[in-house]
Parts: C-alpha cells; sequence; structure tokens
C-alpha cells in the first residue's frame, strides 16, 4: 500500500500547483531587515470573519488568535532568521517602540499602516520591513496517534521597501493537517510528522520553515549534484 501511495505522489508532484507567493526582482540586496512580526488578523469577537491585510489588500477567513500565540511565533521567527545570519535585523520588541512612536505621532491619522511601515523602515535605515498576519490557529484535539480534530494554522509574511511601499514579497501558509490516506498528495509532511498528528505549533513549524526559504535573498537548499549559480537581483 505504502509502495502505492508512493508511486501516486512521485507521479503527481511535478504537476502540483505552487504555493501561492509573489516577488519583485530587487534594486538592491536586502541587507538590513526591521521585523516587525506578527499580529493577530482578529484578537476578538465571533469568526470565522473575512479580514483584510491592510499591507497587501488580501483578504482570508480568520478567528481570533491568543496574544501569547503572537508572542511566541514572533519569538520562533526572530530566532530562525537570526540563526540563517542572512540579514542584520531590528527585532519586534525594538521596531514596537519606535512604531508606537511613529503611530503617536500621526495626529491626524493620515498614514495608511503600509506608509508606517516605510517610515519605520527609514528609522532604521534598513532595505526592507518585515510584517506578517496570524488568521487561524487551531490547537489539536486529541494525541499523537488519534484526534477528534487535527491541528489548524494561517499566517503570512510581507516584506515592503521602505523607499516607496513597495511589497518585495510576499506568501501565505494556510494548512489544516490530514492523514495521510485523506490527502496523498501531502506527503512532505506526513514525512515531516512521522506519521503522527502534530499540534499547532509543530504544523506552523513547518510552515515559517517554507516560508523563510521563500524569501529573496535565503540560500535555498541545492538538489543533489546542481551547480551553484549567482542570484539575480536585477529589475523593476
Amino acid at each position: 500500500m505504502l509502495f502505492c501511495v508512493l508511486l501516486v505522489w512521485g507521479c503527481h508532484k511535478d504537476t502540483k500547483p505552487k504555493p501561492t507567493a509573489y516577488q519583485t526582482r530587487l534594486h538592491q540586496e536586502i541587507k538590513k531587515v526591521v521585523v516587525t512580526g506578527f499580529r493577530a488578523a482578529m484578537t476578538e469577537g465571533p469568526g470565522p470573519n473575512l479580514v483584510e491585510n491592510p499591507i497587501t489588500g488580501t483578504s482570508f477567513l480568520a478567528e481570533p488568535v491568543p496574544e501569547d500565540v503572537v508572542r511566541q511565533m514572533n519569538k520562533v521567527l526572530f530566532s530562525d532568521l537570526m540563526e540563517g545570519k542572512q540579514w542584520t535585523l531590528v527585532s519586534p520588541g525594538q521596531a514596537r517602540g519606535v512604531l508606537a512612536s511613529i503611530i503617536d505621532g500621526d495626529k491626524k491619522m493620515e498614514k495608511t499602516p503600509r506608509e508606517m511601515l516605510q517610515s519605520l523602515g527609514k528609522t532604521f535605515e534598513a532595505d526592507a520591513v518585515l510584517t506578517g498576519r496570524i488568521y487561524r490557529w487551531q490547537k489539536r484535539v486529541g494525541s499523537d496517534f488519534a484526534v477528534d480534530r487535527p491541528a489548524s494554522v494561517s499566517f503570512d509574511l510581507v516584506l515592503v521597501r521602505p523607499s516607496n511601499g513597495a511589497i518585495l514579497w510576499r506568501s501565505h501558509f494556510d494548512k489544516t493537517q490530514q492523514s495521510l490516506f485523506a490527502d496523498l498528495f501531502d506527503f512532505d509532511t506526513y514525512v515531516k510528522s512521522a506519521g503522527r498528528w502534530l499540534t499547532a505549533e509543530k504544523l506552523a513549524d513547518i510552515g515559517l520553515e517554507k516560508l523563510i526559504r521563500e524569501m529573496p535573498g535565503i540560500p535555498k537548499p541545492k538538489k543533489e549534484g546542481e551547480k551553484e549559480t549567482s542570484a539575480d537581483h536585477s529589475g523593476n
């Protein structure tokens, strides 16, 4: 049975639609990034409701997300970025204080959320600002081997250029874990979970790892025998 699953998955993987992501070509290399981190798309009220991300204009179904979840996700995000040692980083804690001053100084509330991120990035003389929203965080109900409800998470990350507010990159992770035989083409998650039902934290870790790999300027893992090529940062 496992052989049949591997055969079907192997034949299908080349035609599977790629995850939604958006990226412009970069004028210059990204060296310094202000990490504002995640915030809850909804903090209270009944859900799910359709919520618009004010930075990208895209809308997703959202449910209230606890503040402790946001704090933990920001901790993991910053730790993962630091481990990669790819950029000079400004932490969410540093960014929060400056952003609060920018919001407080906008007495007439004339600045859009994107313009505030631009001001934040310029203050730190950064090449980009990384921000995100968490739309759903449903904990697993059950154990590693049997669940009444699987974990389910949804979040996105966006890189904004401070100089003109352009979106340099964005991507969205939306995942409800399913059993191998309910979704034969989710073999990657099955392997990473070792056949177990993941907690929301572990499922989110997989999503963060995926999004960080997609970011511009982050080295991509090379396939066996693949030669290293220089990255193209020219263009618009």
